[in-house]
């Protein structure tokens, strides 16, 4: 990617249209519920981190790092892939075959969540993410060569780790803090975001893939892919509607100012 101060991702990669698009509300949850079906990665979470008392805060910088990573000057983006590193080093977390796992999770989300909710990606493009999104990898200190650089490699890595995959009891616990997630008190009760939240979540949970929606056990009922897609496309449809002004993160407005597409207030 390039070493532009600006960023690592230009406003004309994928990955920044992929990121700033309103489908990513979907594709952060379906990342989660889709990482956790991997019972070593899943013990590593429950182990070290406090998702059960904080599972709001833990969405919240989830999002933040793909936005800073994705949106943040470079050395924003390097400070905050190096205090990352850190933190799993500290904490065992660094074995890059886990690692890999959750990068491939979040970028099939992503992409396919992307794709269905009705962004035009040709398959060019699709294999363009793919490969931009090494460089996320490297910011967790993936070797880039172990990372799959293509939508086929992608599927093939799917493929060949699939043995390894179940649904711990610590995964399931993790699906229902991410559907009904303990928001803060003054979120709860003055705002609709937990209805809001479940039912975004429910539609994450049901974009999963075939085999990730078998190994939580749930049924994949006739016709739930087209009624899937028409709702993620009603989801995007709407939160586009709102305004950056309002939706949009601060880093990906300053992102905006600083690459030059808008002027500085």
């Amino acid at each position: 990617m390039s070493k532009d101060p600006r960023g690592i991702f230009s406003p004309e990669t994928n990955a920044w249209k992929i990121h700033s698009d309103p489908a990513m509300a979907v594709g952060g949850i379906r990342a989660l519920l889709q990482q956790a079906l991997h019972p070593d990665a899943m013990d590593g979470v429950a182990k070290n981190s406090n998702f059960r008392e904080d599972a709001w805060g833990r969405l919240q910088r989830t999002g933040d790092y793909v936005s800073t990573i994705t949106f943040g000057s470079r050395d924003e983006a390097d400070a905050l892939s190096n205090r990352v590193q850190k933190i799993h080093t500290a904490l065992g977390l660094n074995e890059p075959h886990l690692l890999l796992w959750v990068h491939m999770s979040m970028v099939d989300s992503f992409l396919d969540i992307a794709i269905r909710s009705g962004l035009s990606l040709s398959a060019e493009q699709q294999d363009q993410y793919v490969a931009e999104m090494v460089a996320f990898a490297e910011a967790v200190g993936i070797p880039a060569q172990q990372v799959p650089k293509s939508v086929a490699q992608m599927q093939k890595y799917f493929l060949d780790i699939s043995p390894e995959l179940s649904a711990s009891d610590d995964a399931k616990r993790a699906a229902l803090f991410l559907t009904i997630p303990p928001l803060p008190t003054a979120v709860r009760f003055a705002t609709p975001a937990a209805p809001a939240w479940a039912s975004l979540a429910l539609l994450a949970a049901s974009s999963l893939p075939a085999w990730a929606r078998s190994l939580y056990g749930t049924p994949t009922l006739p016709g739930q892919n087209f009624a899937t897609d028409i709702s993620l496309k009603a989801i995007r449809k709407t939160l586009g509607a709102i305004p950056d002004a309002i939706l949009a993160p601060p880093v990906y407005k300053a992102a905006q100012v600083r690459w030059g597409l808008v002027l500085a207030k």
